[in-house]
């Protein structure tokens, strides 16, 4: 796209531009390859300032790759629980176990090594070893490729295989040899603070002049949207057993991970962590839910329970919308379940839970004060 005095101007520019005006950011205050590993995988479908509070306590309570390897996977989930996509969470434990074994605890400074790991593609490598080591290898993210498609004023698809192989062979071009990790952020940041989606600021932008995209007039349609997929409407049904102290009962996060998930796959849906007892509704939601209890509490006659509707929760997981009804369900004694645990309803949190576990335990212990207040 720029070669000789243009690309070195380019390059100057922009990095003038990031060291004068980067976001102050934790993981920015250090090389520590576990720490920009770390923030690396957090910032994965996650915004900035969503991750920052997420960051500083895992590293609180995490602060190295062994403490990591170490630690029950029930407490890294815990602290991971409300971040979403858990499987960063356990790839990220399954990788530092597997440095501890293997690389002697410190996280590989070899391109093959880094993709060895469970979790590491060649954005986070390259973004880890550039920042950490100074490897000379450019990321290539959405953040970056949007900045590629309008400097360059590419149409299309940018996720089609071919594109974005080229987009990476752009971005190989583009580097700056001498400061790499600087670099990398240099690019990903004017995506995330200038370039953005909607609206970009081309005014404030460091390198306008050498955007293509602006020069013809179409910068802020690019890069072309793709056809999202169809979004599914999912109804589920949630019981919440309550005792007399106040007390629910979670089960375990489900352990078959190779089945084959279908749209109302209630694992996924609840992402293979703590959960209320859920089933898919296709017919009348509480008969469903009753016939359900039945099945998984045979010894115990659920007619015998009252099921108070506790509102409506609605979450969307991907490309499904999801419409939970939770039941409020007041039992003397909650009966025992097979590796269940029993927990405060007010208190789910000592338990690694999703945000859909959260919002069904908030629902249900709105309907609890409103029951009591109107005894």
């Amino acid at each position: 796209m720029l070669n000789g005095r243009e690309l070195a101007a380019f390059r100057k520019q922009l990095l003038v531009w990031f060291r004068q005006f980067q976001r102050d950011l934790p993981w920015r205050r250090t090389t520590d390859p576990y720490r920009i590993w770390l923030s690396e995988i957090m910032l994965q479908q996650t915004r900035v300032a969503a991750a920052i509070p997420y960051y500083e306590r895992f590293v609180q309570h995490f602060p190295d790759v062994h403490a990591l390897a170490a630690a029950p996977e029930d407490e890294v989930l815990r602290l991971w629980s409300g971040l979403g996509y858990y499987s960063r969470a356990r790839n990220l434990q399954k990788a530092a176990q597997q440095i501890m074994t293997k690389g002697g605890g410190q996280f590989p400074a070899r391109l093959e090594d880094a993709l060895a790991l469970p979790g590491i593609g060649n954005y986070t490598a390259a973004a880890i070893l550039s920042i950490a080591y100074g490897k000379q290898l450019a990321v290539l993210d959405g953040n970056v490729a949007r900045v590629l498609a309008r400097l360059g004023a590419i149409h299309g698809d940018i996720r089609e295989p071919q594109r974005w192989v080229q987009l990476q062979e752009t971005a190989n071009g583009l580097l700056d040899a001498k400061s790499p990790g600087d670099w990398n952020q240099a690019m990903m940041e004017l995506g995330a603070t200038l370039c953005t989606p909607k609206s970009p600021q081309c005014l404030l932008c460091p390198i306008a002049q050498f955007c293509e995209g602006r020069k013809l007039g179409f910068a802020e349609s690019l890069p072309e949207k793709k056809t999202k997929r169809a979004t599914v409407q999912i109804i589920l049904a949630a019981a919440v057993l309550v005792n007399g102290k106040g007390e629910t009962v979670l089960l375990p996060p489900p352990q078959n991970a190779k089945e084959k998930a279908s749209a109302d796959h209630i694992p996924t849906l609840v992402s293979r962590m703590w959960h209320f007892p859920t089933v898919s509704v296709t017919g009348e939601p509480a008969a469903t839910l009753a016939s359900f209890l039945g099945k998984t509490m045979p010894r115990v006659q659920t007619g015998k329970w009252r099921l108070v509707p506790a509102g409506k929760v609605r979450h969307a997981v991907t490309y499904r919308a999801i419409t939970l009804l939770p039941f409020l369900v007041e039992a003397r004694k909650i009966p025992f379940l097979q590796g269940a645990k029993q927990v405060p309803l007010n208190d789910i949190s000592s338990l690694p839970v999703s945000n859909l576990t959260r919002k069904v335990a908030h629902a249900a212990l709105a309907a609890a004060v409103s029951s009591t207040a109107e005894r």
